[in-house]
């Protein structure tokens, strides 16, 4: 079929098209209204004239909260709801048979890396510039706070109360810093929600958004300990330090601030990177300590100014939520292939209903090496080329893996591995086909991404057969052992494949001292685990339509939150409040909100839960039912004679475009710039060095048609804090 036919867009993908585009772009207005109450927060304007008028109209029912959670958490809610829809018609409108929406060759200089070393790390022209902006509406607003509270602080009336009006002014600058600190903490838990529908409207993932967390966490800590310490001090110098034991009734309680800030601390400083790689384990468990953070925040402020953050940390919650009941079910592992360089393949059965991306990332949990310990690493399958298997490589590194790859490299005493998952978690959409050429770049285990790219693009090459992209595969390895990594390109699962349809160059780098050694590798070997009754086929939480399922819980949940607290607010708080000789207590009202928000959130996501997981449990017993007596050790995984000579052929063409060079390293600037073509993707997964030095070769002007992407396993590493208590529940269930 021809290629130019075969690019052109049907009527229904014009059609998709154009609803993506307006469900964009209202979620685009929504966000940039958000953002606009934001900036107007501070002023004069928004709290005499519009606050008022707003507060009038929906003080009846939930009171001044009604108000905050109008401006500041419906309408991110409503992009969260957009952004399931946008996703969910993207997946149905996908055809790899058709270039996206977006233009093939669409080359943006704000996407080309700026800075490429620095504390920041690889950071790109827009990631740049939205960084200054974001600054800059931190200083506007301590500006504006400062300059309007500045002006109501009297000399006359300071004189009267006996402060200094220094001390005032202290005091008023010490209350602003909190304020601007709830910005940052407003957008902290937005990067970590990892079944986002907010990230992938951005073309972002939750893996590539760890930095922008690091860079929040580090403003939020500044900004709240500043505004601690200059509280401090200004109770010193009017003799009133007694207010540090104060937890009234009806204002903000300064103990539980305290007790936030101190909890805040102490994870501040589990973050310091020398800390961090001597003792993870300190920084890993510190970092749970965010459900405290967070709970004693709100009894500090009160639900009124927790609203202003709350769309972030409750988007998160259900995420967590759903990550926590995945976790509890056992998932069915067939078989693993160990590697002679420390490297194991791990391959689990797969409902047909769960698809994934590649470069996708999956949780898993082994009990018997720790039952706490929950470890990510990259999924080099592909659900399009292998609708019935999933399959994680895990490179003995860490203590963890080590014992992983010392338990399956002796597997006499192995015939069933009891094992948890969390995920597939990764891009929502991708789309390699807009280059001309990819380039990847990858050290030692940093490979694994791009083992499920060649995947993808083996499978677009031969089922649809038109022209993918040239790829170029650029490896480095510190053992000629490391070599047996790239059988991991073609699929285990008897899939037949031919990679001969793809333009693909392997140019593999052995940086060791090692002279070639021809047939003395170490062959590859196959364990096969015996099933469990138990066991289930990794399938996704919310089923096949997780996105709309999603949709559902986020908007029922936050319906059945506004029932109840409405309820609560009309028929108890508000009589109360109204009555001139009580007030309803603000730490009550503040747990009351939190646990009407964990019951609407339970509710909503275990009805969603519950009825796919029935879903599952059929396809489930009819994968079984297939399963006959003779298929026990290698269900679904018997290959036949004829099976075994074809995957030979697959193996000879990967041979064939395999050059090998022993010690030596890649001249990177050399293999990349003379890659020719309008549009050549880069793409980077290893040590921080090699990511850096590839960044600076892309972002040179010397040739613009380069695209710069980073694969870090720093980051991927950074984000198992966000695992939150989940871990203990396993120990106590």
């Amino acid at each position: 079929m021809d290629a130019e036919v075969m690019m052109k867009k049907s009527p229904s993908q014009e059609k998709y098209c154009r609803v993506q585009y307006a469900i964009k772009l209202l979620a685009l207005i929504v966000f940039l209204g958000w953002i606009f109450i934001w900036i107007m927060a501070p002023t004069n304007t928004y709290r005499q004239n519009w606050w008022p008028r707003l507060q009038a109209k929906t003080s009846s029912i939930f009171g001044a909260q009604g108000t905050i959670l109008l401006l500041y958490t419906f309408p991110i809610f409503l992009v969260a709801v957009l952004g399931c829809i946008y996703i969910h018609i993207a997946n149905k409108a996908k055809d790899f048979s058709m270039e996206s929406c977006g233009k093939k060759h669409e080359v943006s200089i704000w996407k080309r890396p700026v800075l490429v070393r620095g504390p920041l790390g690889i950071v790109s022209g827009t990631e740049l510039a939205l960084l200054f902006m974001f600054i800059v509406l931190l200083v506007w607003s301590f500006s504006i706070y400062l300059h309007n509270g500045f002006a109501k602080i009297a000399l006359k009336s300071a004189a009267e109360q006996g402060v200094q009006v220094w001390e005032k002014k202290l005091g008023s600058a010490a209350v602003r810093l909190g304020l601007v600190g709830n910005i940052c903490l407003a957008f902290l838990f937005f990067p970590v929600t990892r079944g986002s529908s907010i990230l992938p409207l951005l073309g972002l993932t939750s893996e590539r958004c760890v930095k922008y967390h690091i860079w929040l966490g580090h403003m939020v800590m500044t900004l709240f300990t500043a505004h601690g310490v200059c509280l401090i001090i200004y109770w010193a110098v009017t003799d009133k330090l007694s207010k540090m034991l104060e937890w009234k009734k009806n204002r903000i309680s300064n103990v539980a601030g305290e007790i936030s800030l101190l909890v805040g601390l102490f994870m501040w400083v589990g973050t310091i990177p020398r800390i961090r790689q001597k003792a993870f384990e300190l920084f890993f468990y510190t970092h749970y300590l965010y459900i405290l953070f967070v709970v004693f925040f709100i009894f500090h402020v009160g639900i009124f100014h927790t609203c202003t953050m709350l769309p972030g940390f409750y988007l998160f919650l259900v995420d967590r939520y759903l990550r926590f009941l995945q976790s509890r079910h056992r998932v069915r592992l067939v078989s693993a292939r160990v590697l002679p360089c420390e490297t194991v393949e791990l391959n689990f059965y797969k409902s047909h209903g769960l698809t994934y991306n590649s470069t996708s990332i999956m949780f898993i949990n082994v009990p018997s090496i720790s039952k706490l310990q929950w470890h990510p690493f990259t999924i080099t399958s592909n659900s399009n080329l292998e609708p019935n298997m999933l399959s994680v490589v895990i490179k003995g590194e860490g203590t963890w893996s080590r014992k992983l790859y010392q338990m399956l490299s002796t597997p006499s005493a192995i015939d069933h591995l009891n094992i948890s998952v969390e995920g597939p978690y990764g891009p929502a959409l991708t789309n390699y086909l807009r280059y001309d050429t990819l380039v990847m770049v990858s050290g030692g285990s940093g490979i694994t991404p791009f083992v499920s790219i060649i995947r993808e693009i083996m499978y677009l090459s031969t089922t649809f057969r038109y022209r993918t992209p040239k790829v170029i595969l650029i490896c480095a390895f510190k053992k000629s052992s490391c070599l047996s990594m790239l059988d991991l390109i073609l699929p285990n699962s008897g899939t037949q494949c031919d990679i001969s349809k793809m333009q693909l160059r392997v140019e593999a780098y052995i940086t060791g001292k090692e002279e070639p050694k021809l047939d003395s590798q170490t062959p590859l070997q196959q364990i096969w685990f015996k099933p469990n009754s138990k066991d289930a086929p990794i399938s996704a939480i919310l089923g096949p339509n997780s996105w709309l399922w999603l949709c559902a819980i986020i908007s029922s949940s936050f319906i059945i939150f506004l029932i109840l607290i409405g309820i609560i607010t009309r028929y108890y708080i508000f009589p109360i409040d109204h009555n001139s000789n009580e007030i309803f207590s603000h730490p009550l009202r503040s747990f009351l909100n939190m646990l009407v928000i964990c019951v609407s959130i339970a509710l909503a996501a275990s009805i969603a839960f519950l009825w796919n997981k029935k879903q599952n449990d059929k396809e489930a017993k009819q994968i079984q039912n297939l399963e006959g007596p003779s298929t026990a050790m290698s269900p679904k995984l018997n290959i036949d004679k004829a099976d075994r000579e074809m995957e030979s052929l697959p193996g000879q063409s990967l041979a064939q475009a395999t050059n090998v060079h022993y010690g030596v390293r890649p001249d990177l600037r050399r293999l990349v710039f003379e890659q020719k073509g309008s549009s050549v993707g880069v793409f980077v997964s290893g040590p921080k060095k090699m990511r850096q030095e590839v960044a600076a070769i892309c972002s040179s002007n010397l040739a613009k048609n380069l695209h710069f992407e980073s694969f870090s396993f720093n980051c991927i590493f950074l984000v198992k804090f966000v695992i939150s208590c989940h871990c203990q529940l396993h120990v106590l269930h």
